[in-house]
């Protein structure tokens, strides 16, 4: 199986992931998110803003599958980068504040953080710059990343 089969069958998984660690999260987060910050959410907010993220996560996965360029490979890692990487940190880093359990931590540490750097790699073997997605993916992440910060460590959130 050559590279661009491996990340074009690959990015395919990026959209049921996503759902399980939606399904880990689901039960608890909102309870939780809303312990942490003064400007709670809803139920019906967290469902909208998954379900939002959710397409545009099968929207770039399908372009990435049949478009097998360097541009569509970025494009994806830029979006995992937010989507999983970030998402990752910002759960590990809430089960180490809290000391426990923070609701979808187990998927955002075995499933998103191996499966984001895998695909870095195959964007990597499919043309993409090394430098370019290091960049991508760190503009990508900042906005999870500050609301990750907004939410652990001063009570608020970014959207």
């Amino acid at each position: 199986m050559s590279t661009h089969d491996r990340f074009s069958k690959l990015i395919l998984v990026a959209p049921i992931l996503f759902i399980a660690h939606w399904w880990e999260e689901a039960p608890g987060f909102v309870e939780w998110l809303n312990a942490h910050v003064t400007r709670g959410i809803t139920n019906e907010m967290f469902t909208q803003v998954n379900a939002t993220a959710l397409v545009i996560t099968v929207i770039l996965s399908a372009i990435a599958f049949f478009d097998a360029s360097a541009g569509s490979a970025t494009a994806a890692i830029a979006w995992l980068a937010f989507l999983m990487a970030a998402n990752a940190a910002l759960h590990i880093a809430a089960a180490i504040v809290d000391r426990g359990y923070a609701p979808g931590v187990i998927t955002a540490a075995l499933l998103y953080v191996p499966y984001f750097l895998m695909m870095f790699v195959l964007a990597r073997r499919r043309g993409a710059s090394v430098a370019v997605l290091f960049v991508v993916s760190a503009i990508a992440a900042t906005p999870m990343l500050i609301h990750g910060y907004l939410i652990l460590f001063r009570g608020s959130r970014l959207f």
